[in-house]
């Protein structure tokens, strides 16, 4: 009876459970499939992912289906995880998942609701304890309602990227107040502008604020969380704190410390070593200094140490290489000096070392490190052969970079040597490699980099069947003779320029991106097959002898972003062809001999940031319709054929972004085109924050333009972006200077030399303040030169040769530093340097004047006056003779006598008057006696 009866009680529990489990409330089952209907799946949103929301069926309780948890006593769903389900779409908030009252969980992670903001509804779930929105792509402002979920134990919200995701200040306090159990809070790249608070739950054990745009002091209480294991504050720029100096009261469960690109300006402290639980340190970028405390030792449970881009110094102590859990070191751009000890730690997988004072030999234990996967030790000061031998038994080798040392590379054996077959990436810049053979065993390479060497003649045939793998190749500055194809089929980006090449330009393979071949002697034309690279962003062709037309069809490549032909024999005209969508943003063809006009073309190229066509033979007027141009940056048309006045334009904008302007050297007349300058807007305002030109391969092309500044014509690297500058010189321009040119307070060359510009200086020059060249030399400008040119302090050059200039020349600080040459050829300018002073004689006081007729007959007739008043001073008193003769000189010629003539009045003057007091005396004397 006893046994029956438990039976039928566990068979009816059984029963009961059964029923509450298989039996999901109708009203919920509808409520997610109503849910489901409002989102798609798309397999391309998360392609690794699955959809979840494809299994469910109404024919099953929902408490079965994929990602539904259900209580087992009621049947309410109380877990709902849709992660990585492949959904799109938005959350309304009418949607029927606020339906689920009793959610617990809430998992929409790695889902695409790109545009959808999080709804005030999700504060309605007060059991939730866990929701997920990462990587989700949500958007928009964070509703404060989030704060109400005071169960809240888990809270991720970050977006895969820096999305336009925003918490606000009050809301973000005012969360972390009222979420007192909090354990895991991760916001990274949520845009929360904000201090950080003082009122951390002491449950946490994970904090992720990176790039959130925290600013202030980070507040010591927060390494003191009790409970800590992971700490993320990086990427906050304007975030600073200094490290506690005591231990820390977290420094028992503190596993991972993520403080990168925040401002420490500190020295490493010793307190560090207390986080004896530490596995991963990331201080990368914090203005860090001084050298490695010792007390690091201590963190022998550490597995990666990320201490690059600061300012560390000393000498990297030998305990580092001995850390027996240290899997990653990167000390890279730091200022370590000194050797390198032994590595002794066989744990070291990735040793980063790059950018250092580090010297003497490579240590040969590098051998011995044998799980090793990625070696940098480039831009160091490292000596000495370096045995390629050395690194034949590292089975895991996937890097190795050698570049920019002062070591030989070589195979001491002389005898067979196997680079490792996972070998992806080998760069041995500047490594002294003068043999092909070293390399015969590198199969598998991804990026291979033998600029700076010594490699000679042909590329052998067995290195381009090795190569097949090969995405990146340089083997720029060696002496490469010729190449006749370049069979890499997969290859992206080919750099041989600076070498000995001849003959006929090799084609690149059809998947190649980036091909430089600059600086070269390549002749013959350019074959029109090179339009089959049609994936072409970046053409550099610079300094060769290539000769014949350019072809039309490069014109056609709409990915192409740089075309770079200049200082070749090419001919013929531009290309015509330039259409639609193109991405060109730097076209340079300056130093070849192409004739015609500007194709109207180039308007398509709605990208472009740079055109140099200067010294060319191109015959037009100007083309005003470039201002059409939005981004044109570089406009340089100079020693060419144009000719005629440049017309205003009937455009209302025009040139927004011009910053460089050089027309020199062409027969342009007219006057100066006023209506030009007053668009000018890159000119008229200072911005330091501009960057430079971006381009898809931008590691290897820097865009440059020759301008002629302070008299010298210099190649302008780089610094394009920074550099502001017109040149309309050796033209045949007339008329006035504008004024409005004084509105372009950015300039820092101005040259309008050699012209025929009439009239005065403006004053408004006084207002270039960032000016460094002014050349106005050469034209027919009179009047007095401005006193406004004083306050232009960073003016280092200025010619105003050859002019007619006159008056006093304004004297100030910079003024001082200008020599004569700078004011020759204006015979009515005075004051230094011209002359000592600036009174109203009229004798310049330089070596550079020439006598005239007049001026000898001036001198003849002052010599007649000059014995005259001598005689007058024989015959009449000294005294009065030499004041007549003052007399004479104080209003004529020459200055330098008059000052002689003073002194020595002045001393005749003084002994006459010992004299005279000389006889007084003796006569009271001999009154005396």
């Amino acid at each position: 009876m006893g046994l029956s009866f438990v039976f039928l009680a566990f068979f009816f529990c059984q029963l009961v459970c059964s029923s509450s489990i298989l039996g999901c409330p109708k009203h919920q089952s509808i409520s997610l499939v109503k849910f489901k209907e409002t989102l798609s799946v798309d397999p391309s949103a998360s392609p690794r992912c699955y959809p979840k929301t494809s299994s469910w069926n109404t024919s099953r309780d929902c408490c079965l289906w994929d990602g539904v948890i259900c209580d087992e006593m009621t049947g309410h769903v109380i877990e709902l995880d849709l992660s990585c389900s492949q959904l799109v779409g938005t959350i309304d908030s009418n949607s029927s998942l606020f339906q689920l009252t009793h959610l617990q969980r809430l998992n929409l992670s790695w889902n695409e609701f790109r545009g959808c903001h999080i709804s005030p509804e999700f504060g309605r779930f007060s059991s939730l304890t866990h929701l997920d929105f990462s990587n989700s792509n949500f958007s928009g402002q964070i509703p404060s309602e989030i704060s109400r979920l005071s169960r809240l134990e888990f809270f991720r919200l970050s977006p895969s990227s820096r999305a336009d995701l925003r918490l606000a200040a009050h809301d973000f306090k005012l969360l972390l107040q009222n979420l007192t159990q909090l354990r895991e809070l991760h916001l990274t790249f949520v845009n929360i502008s904000s201090t950080i608070p003082l009122n951390f739950s002491s449950h946490l054990t994970t904090l992720r604020l990176g790039g959130s745009g925290l600013y202030g002091i980070i507040p010591e209480s927060i390494f003191h969380l009790p409970n800590l294991e992971t700490l993320d504050l990086s990427s906050n720029y304007q975030l600073s704190g200094s490290f506690p100096k005591t231990k820390w009261n977290s420094s028992a469960s503190l596993m991972k410390l993520v403080l990168s690109r925040v401002n420490f300006s500190d020295n490493l402290p010793e307190s560090l070593g207390y986080l004896t639980s530490l596995n991963s340190l990331s201080l990368t970028n914090c203005n860090l200094r001084g050298p490695i405390p010792e007390s690091l030792s201590n963190l022998t449970r550490i597995q990666s140490l990320f201490l690059q881009d600061n300012s560390l110094n000393g000498t990297i102590p030998s305990w580092m290489f001995s850390l027996p859990s240290l899997r990653r070191l990167f000390l890279s751009n730091n200022h370590f000096s000194g050797q390198l000890e032994e590595f002794k730690a066989s744990s070291l997988e990735e040793i980063i070392l790059g950018s250092n004072q580090l010297q003497g030999h490579v240590p040969k234990s590098i051998q011995n490190v044998v799980n090793l996967t990625g070696l940098d030790l480039s831009d160091n000061n490292f000596s000495g052969n370096v045995d390629v031998s050395l690194f034949s038994n590292l089975k895991n080798l996937l890097g190795v970079v050698l570049s920019n040392n002062k070591i030989s590379l070589i195979n001491e054996n002389k005898g067979s040597f196997t680079w490792p077959e996972s070998l992806n990436v080998l760069l041995l810049a500047a490594c002294e490699v003068k043999e092909w053979e070293l390399l015969r065993s590198a199969k598998y390479l991804w990026e291979l980099d033998l600029s700076n060497n010594k490699l000679q003649g042909r590329i052998p045939d067995w290195a381009w069947s090795n190569w097949l793998s090969l995405i990146t190749l340089d083997i720029s500055n060696n002496m490469l003779t010729s190449i006749d194809s370049i069979p890499l089929l997969n290859i992206d980006t080919i750099d041989l320029r600076s070498n000995l090449l001849q003959g006929s330009l090799p084609i690149p393979p059809n998947s190649t991106r980036n091909f430089l071949i600059s600086d070269n002697n390549l002749s013959e034309e350019i074959p029109s097959s090179i339009c089959n690279s049609t994936s072409l962003f970046m053409l550099d062709l610079g300094r060769n002898n290539l000769k014949g037309a350019i072809p039309q069809c490069l014109g056609t490549i709409t990915t192409l972003e740089v075309l770079d032909m200049r200082h070749n024999n090419l001919s013929g005209n531009l290309p015509t062809t330039f259409s639609n969508g193109s991405s060109l943003r730097s076209l340079n063809l300056h130093g070849n001999k192409l004739e015609g006009k500007i194709p109207r073309s180039l308007a398509n190229c709605k990208e472009l940031q740079v055109l140099d066509l200067g010294d060319n033979h191109l015959v037009d007027t100007f083309p005003m319709w470039l201002g059409a141009i939005p981004k044109l940056k570089v406009l340089s048309l100079r020693m060419n054929k144009f000719h005629g006045s440049i017309q205003p334009s009937t455009i209302e904008t025009i040139f927004p972004e011009l910053q460089i302007i050089d027309l020199s050297q062409n027969a342009f007349s007219g006057n100066l085109p006023a209506s030009l300058f007053q668009h000018l807007k890159g000119m008229r305002t200072i911005d330091p924050s501009k960057e430079a030109p971006r381009y898809r391969g931008d590691t290897y092309y820097k865009d440059s333009i020759t301008v002629t500044t302070k008299g010298l014509a210099r190649e302008i690297v780089r610094i394009l972006y920074l550099y502001t500058a017109v040149d309309l010189s050796s033209n045949k321009f007339g008329g006035q200077i504008p004024s409005i040119m004084g509105d372009l307070i950015a300039i820092r060359v101005l040259n309008l030399s050699h012209n025929g510009l009439q009239g005065r200086i403006p004053p408004s020059f006084g207002d270039l303040s960032s000016v460094e060249s002014l050349d106005l030399s050469g034209n027919q400008l009179s009047g007095e030169i401005p006193q406004q040119l004083v306050s232009l302090t960073s003016l280092s050059f200025l010619n105003l040769s050859h002019n007619h200039l006159r008056g006093c020349i304004p004297q100030g600080p910079q003024s001082h530093t200008f020599e004569s040459n700078s004011y020759k050829g204006n015979d009515g300018l005075r004051g230094f340097p011209v002359s000592k002073s600036c009174g109203d004689d009229q004798v310049s006081d330089t070596n550079d004047t020439i006598s005239g007729p007049d001026d000898e007959e001036s001198d003849s007739e002052f010599w007649s006056d000059f014995w005259k008043a001598a005689l007058m001073g024989y015959g009449s008193g000294l005294c009065i003779g030499l004041s007549i003769l003052y007399f004479m000189l104080s209003t004529g010629n020459p200055k330098w006598l008059v000052h002689i003539i003073e002194d020595l009045e002045h001393n005749i003057m003084m002994r006459r008057r010992k004299k005279q007091r000389g006889q007084r005396n003796n006569r009271r004397r001999n009154n005396h006696f």
